[in-house]
């Protein structure tokens, strides 16, 4: 039998199809656009995903789709999808990097309070996440909250016109700030302060669940699935207490697996649930490999990524590069926040400048590794997966940054294996993630170099003092 992982990203959908013995036998994929209204709003069409997820899944199943014995997604968290009714879609989905909402965050932060909201669902407000949409549509386009009947994250909108069945996982719900994470439960106190009614939200499952039946494909079953972090932790493995994932997809994130349930210190980072049924610390800067991108096909105008560094010394680069092109989420929770380079010189090479971004994300991603230090874990080694994870040059630069050793799995196709694996468990190949993880090889490992460690140490500290410096000029524009 067969199974197939979807990963819902923000530029595009891809899956995979796998055999029971997780061997990927085929790779597809579609793109779709983001749309951006004004300044700092990101926002799709959820039909575009269905469209996409549609015509992946009939690639992949082609010639085989009465051996398909499961389906799972992995998907972009956040991201508010309302439906009507009839289960249409009343508004473009607002997305995971939208920075609208900064009043509407402030007011949960503030008015409600940290602490109170810590209580109900062991997180803070952050622009990104899906409660402070709901209090801006509530607030701006009052006749679209009137029409609400189901309310979900982008995956689930797919997981439901794919099976009839209004689902949702702990790990994607976590992000939504309405679950109790500690309890697995929807939070009565969130739902009353967004005005949500219980019964507009999807039922809960872990992700490894079945939720129904694929109705495309006649024998396949559906699970519940996750967010596209605890996905990719799913599919590289990061699923024993301690053990980290770092994704450098559109996103970077930092996550790191947990037994029980684990408060963040001082809400730096989110407190999640977990796709194996457990919990997760997860830090997420909002630009990493989209931050390369921008810089090298929007502003260099090439596609050249691995010649981009080429020359340009490891640790010794005197430009530095905030990578807060989307504003910030951990440990900033900034939606001000603005991309800069700083430290040119007159003889400053676009070289240079090119390994400061890959740089400046993996210092962001240590601001989130040195949080997790400080609620007492301990990292070690990390698997790398996403886009980003090609680069051999940026893996040692995370290597010395954090000054842990990299793994580098077979796949960089996280989130897609990671929603493949759920699938074998959900039909049955499998008990759980931990059965699944023999299933996962290595093909790589980078280990930390003193004396570029040094060199990185030195270089952080400068890159710390940044921020605090910037700002309040930040805010003022």
């Amino acid at each position: 039998m067969y199974y197939i992982g979807l990963d819902l990203g923000t530029s595009g959908l891809k899956g995979l199809l796998v055999d029971r013995n997780g061997k990927i036998l085929k790779e597809e994929s579609a793109s779709y656009p983001v749309s951006y209204p004004q300044s700092g709003w990101s926002e799709q069409n959820p039909e575009d995903w269905l469209r996409a997820a549609t015509e992946v899944l009939t690639r992949l199943a082609k010639g085989a789709e009465n051996e398909v014995a499961g389906v799972s997604i992995g998907g972009q968290m956040h991201g508010l999808v309302l439906l009507d009714e009839h289960g249409e879609v009343i508004r473009p989905a607002i997305l995971w990097n939208d920075g609208r909402t900064q009043k509407q965050t402030d007011y949960l932060n503030e008015v409600i309070g940290k602490a109170k909201l810590d209580e109900y669902t062991a997180n803070i407000a952050f622009a990104g996440f899906t409660a402070p949409k709901i209090l801006w549509v509530k607030e701006h386009e009052p006749e679209n909250f009137a029409k609400i009947r189901k309310l979900c994250l982008p995956k689930d909108y797919l997981a439901y016109k794919l099976t009839g069945v209004f689902s949702t996982d702990y790990s994607d719900a976590s992000g939504m700030l309405l679950l109790d994470v500690k309890n697995k439960r929807w939070s009565k106190e969130m739902l009353a302060i967004c005005s949500v009614r219980e019964e507009w939200l999807p039922k809960l499952y872990e992700s490894y669940e079945v939720t129904g039946k694929v109705r495309c494909l006649p024998n396949a079953v559906m699970t519940a699935g996750a967010g596209d972090n605890a996905a990719a932790a799913i599919g590289t493995g990061t699923i024993q207490n301690g053990d980290c994932n770092i994704s450098l997809g559109t996103s970077g994130t930092v996550f790191i697996s947990g037994d029980k349930f684990m408060p963040s210190e001082k809400n730096a980072l989110h407190s999640f649930c977990h796709a194996n049924g457990k919990w997760h610390l997860m830090g997420c800067i909002l630009s990493a490999a989209s931050a390369n991108k921008w810089w090298l096909e929007d502003i260099l105008k090439t596609k050249d990524y691995d010649g981009a560094t080429k020359g340009a010394a490891l640790g010794e680069n005197e430009a530095f590069f905030l990578p807060y092109l989307m504003g910030e989420r951990s440990p900033h929770n900034d939606v001000n926040a603005r991309g800069a380079f700083i430290g040119m010189r007159a003889n400053t090479t676009r070289e240079q400048m090119s390994l400061a971004v890959l740089e400046g994300v993996a210092f962001a991603l240590r601001d989130c590794v040195e949080c997790a230090r400080q609620s007492g874990l301990t990292v070690t080694k990390t698997t790398v997966c996403g886009g980003g994870a090609k680069s051999a040059v940026w893996k040692r630069i995370l290597a010395n940054v954090l000054n842990v050793e990299i793994l580098s799995p077979e796949t960089e196709q996280g989130p897609a294996y990671g929603a493949a694996i759920l699938a074998m468990i959900g039909a049955g190949e499998y008990e759980s993630a931990e059965r699944a993880k023999g299933l996962i090889g290595m093909k790589e490992r980078i280990s930390p170099e003193t004396e570029l460690v040094q060199r990185y140490e030195q270089k952080y500290g400068r890159y710390q003092k940044l921020y605090p410096l910037l700002k309040n000029w930040f805010s003022e524009n």
